[in-house]
């Protein structure tokens, strides 16, 4: 997200409670992952559940026509941030022996994705690094968990819509709500409910899931 949208959400987690830190970075860099670790380390002195959620859209388009540098700015963002984000907060769960992280795939990272050969690959490769994670440090009591959203109502979905066809949005909508059987985009609400429930200690026996939160669309 920009830096206008991440104001923006600080300040909604505000109306909740005043116990909330923002740092800024890109997910991507190395020296950005350690920075945002070691200040909630420095905050809070633990981490106790993160929630790994880096993710663009890149292009949609066919493998044919796909750009090669939006595909690497993907691969970048998608499979090297959840990379990163692992492999900073795991060193600092290891040395608490527990923690749960739960990372963003995608529905499409279960299934083909037509037009979305980047973000499909991506999503495809934070299955692996989480079924690996999770076989990694299971026995340190930690948990990696993967959600597969299916179509959310979110920023991304807008602007997939966009690239799909600029002067009619409501058709990539159609076309993504054929694939899902009770015909309806999802809420992101009812993707943060999950994710709570993941990080929680209700979810204690849960390791190496991974799960989709759509509506029955890998079903058919």
């Amino acid at each position: 997200m920009t830096e206008g949208e991440a104001r923006k959400t600080l300040e909604s987690v505000k109306e909740v409670t005043s116990d909330v830190q923002f740092v800024e970075g890109n997910v991507a860099k190395s020296e950005d992952a350690q920075k945002y670790v070691k200040e909630a380390v420095e905050k809070y002195g633990r981490i106790d559940v993160f929630y790994n959620n880096a993710g663009i859209e890149g292009a949609v388009t066919p493998i044919g026509d796909y750009d090669e540098e939006i595909f690497d700015r993907v691969i970048s963002v998608n499979t090297k941030g959840v990379f990163l984000g692992l492999k900073y907060v795991i060193q600092v769960m290891q040395k608490q022996k527990s923690g749960s992280i739960i990372n963003t795939a995608s529905v499409a990272g279960i299934l083909g994705q037509g037009n979305l050969s980047a973000y499909t690959a991506s999503k495809h490769s934070v299955v692996g690094l989480t079924r690996s994670a999770a076989a990694e440090n299971a026995k340190l009591n930690i948990r990696v968990n993967a959600i597969c959203p299916g179509p959310i109502d979110t920023d991304m979905m807008k602007n997939a819509a966009k690239k799909y066809n600029p002067d009619n949005l409501q058709e990539y909508y159609n076309l993504v709500m054929e694939k899902v059987p009770a015909n309806r985009i999802g809420k992101p609400e009812e993707v943060a409910t999950l994710v709570r429930f993941l990080g929680s200690d209700e979810a204690g026996y849960i390791n190496g899931a991974i799960i989709p939160i759509d509506r029955g669309m890998t079903t058919s």
